[in-house]
């Protein structure tokens, strides 16, 4: 992880702690280090005449710098917030936790907004392009960066806040997760972006599809792969070793999961949890799947639970919501993001930008509810199609409205604290939405490892509000306030940190 200043004036929660990447321009890097986000498109500047006397100071040749396109650090800095908040009180409101498996609540838009900014984000920085190769380089080892971030932070080693312990045994370290997610959604859309771009200047609409239909046909081939593989493959029946001391099912050693079938969605049986076992293995998978808090697997579903009596077998299976197959269809999020900051760089007028972005909002949506209606229901677990039009679609209608508020109209001081959280997105999330800071807080403690800052505050808000649930939302909110004006600190003090 870098830093650069510049000098001026529970478990059950892994899956959605989702930042989004700050990343400097594969040619020019920004000297705050964060996204290099412009409003005004690329043009060629014109040849300059060196018609200037002697006696004139000589002209400044500097490339004038394009303001930052305020509105997607804000929306980056709300789907941070957001975050936090479906995050840390999502147990007390388990109507907008996650989905249990199929069906979109809010905490099931967080993962594609980031994956959809970091579509935009690419378009915006890789409009230009001096040296193919130089700029793959960067995409990898950024790539890489971030991939291992993830793994240490979300494979196992630290074990939250309820639990003040560290470490993780390797033969059962989670490989992937949302970080990997992000790592990979951003190197395929990143590479599409250097490699499948034409090099065809785009003066109509005829020409913009010119130069960017073998990219859409890159995302068209990622989703039928992903269509035929999850209808396609077979599911045999398999094994799996029970991890949890407390089970309601007889026994103590291998549980047999019963499948046989061919196009599952269902928990058990789906392609997704196939295509992991077989390629990652069940010990490197997510042991707390969400399909945990269903009506078969929870006697308080939609939240946690107990399980109730007769639960199905696969009720302690492990399955990862960021596996392998449903990450290859998460990036077609980031290859959308990209069509939208397309629209940004060779569309000059707000009408214009606002019209198409609405348009092509609506037909996302419009096509969600069409697959959902020909048999493929929205699941943030297996990110099925539908899910992925729905959320795509959202986004767009998202970036538009903030667009309007932020960068037309001009309605953005009070927004400012998510433009904060949005310009440092990676350091809210290793340390706020990672619970790194708050274990770290909650390791000086008095007496008992309870008697620490953070729960004392928690359980003294719930007090003052004479509510458990209450008192919890009104923490998480002081928890946000809190970052956003960390975040503010160190914009005022010019740092910003990206990988």
């Amino acid at each position: 992880m870098e830093t650069s200043a510049v000098s001026t004036t529970g478990e059950e929660r892994d899956e959605e702690r989702t930042p989004l990447l700050s990343s400097s321009s594969p040619t020019t890097s920004t000297p705050s280090g964060a996204i290099d986000d412009e409003i005004r498109p690329w043009q060629p500047s014109e040849p300059q005449l060196a018609t200037a006397s002697a006696a004139s100071p000589p002209p400044d040749t500097r490339q004038a710098k394009s303001p930052r396109l305020v509105s997607l650090d804000v929306f980056r800095g709300l789907t941070v917030a957001l975050m936090i908040l479906v995050d840390d009180a999502g147990g007390a409101f388990p109507s907008i936790n996650h989905a249990p498996w199929f069906g979109v609540t809010l905490a099931d838009y967080v993962m594609p907004s980031f994956l959809f900014i970091i579509g935009v984000s690419i378009a915006l920085v890789f409009k230009k392009i001096s040296n193919k190769s130089s700029a793959t380089k960067k995409v990898i080892i950024r790539t890489i960066k971030l991939f291992v971030l993830g793994l240490i932070i979300q494979g196992g080693f630290f074990h939250g806040h309820n639990n003040l312990t560290y470490g993780v045994d390797i033969d059962r370290i989670r490989l992937f997760g949302v970080l990997q997610r992000i790592a990979i959604g951003y190197f395929i859309a990143a590479i599409s972006e250097i490699w499948l771009v034409r090099n065809v200047p785009v003066d109509s609409a005829a020409s913009f599809v010119r130069k960017y239909y073998i990219q859409w046909t890159a995302a068209a081939v990622i989703t039928m792969l992903y269509i035929g593989l999850l209808l396609g493959l077979y599911a045999p029946d398999w094994e799996f070793q029970v991890q949890s001391k407390s089970t309601n099912l007889q026994t103590n050693s291998t549980i047999l999961v019963q499948c046989g079938v061919r196009g599952s969605m269902d928990p058990p049986c789906n392609a997704v949890g196939l295509v992991d076992r077989i390629v990652l293995g069940q010990n490197h998978l997510y042991m707390h799947p969400v399909y945990r808090r269903t009506k078969e697997c929870s006697v308080n579903s939609p939240d946690y639970g107990p399980l109730p009596s007769g639960a199905p077998t696969w009720c302690l299976a492990p399955f990862d919501p960021e596996g392998l197959l449903s990450t290859l269809m998460s990036a077609v999020t980031c290859f959308v993001g990209l069509y939208f900051g397309h629209i940004i760089v060779y569309c000059k007028g707000h009408p214009e930008r606002m019209i198409l972005w609405s348009i092509s909002s609506l037909v996302l949506v419009i096509l969600a509810f069409a697959v959902q209606l020909i048999g493929m229901p929205f699941s943030k677990p297996l990110y099925t199609v539908s899910y992925m039009f729905l959320t795509a679609g959202v986004s767009g209608f998202a970036l538009a409205s903030i667009y309007f508020m932020v960068d037309i109209i001009k309605f953005s001081a009070p927004l400012v604290i998510f433009q904060w959280m949005g310009m440092n997105a990676l350091i809210v999330f290793i340390l706020a939405a990672s619970e790194v800071f708050p274990i770290f807080l909650q390791g000086f403690y008095w007496r008992s490892p309870s008697y620490n800052l953070v729960s004392l505050t928690e359980a003294v808000l719930q007090k003052i509000c004479n509510s458990k649930r209450w008192g919890t939302l009104a923490f998480v909110l002081l928890e946000v306030l809190f970052w956003g004006l960390a975040a503010g600190v160190l914009h005022i003090k010019g740092i910003y940190y990206k990988l």
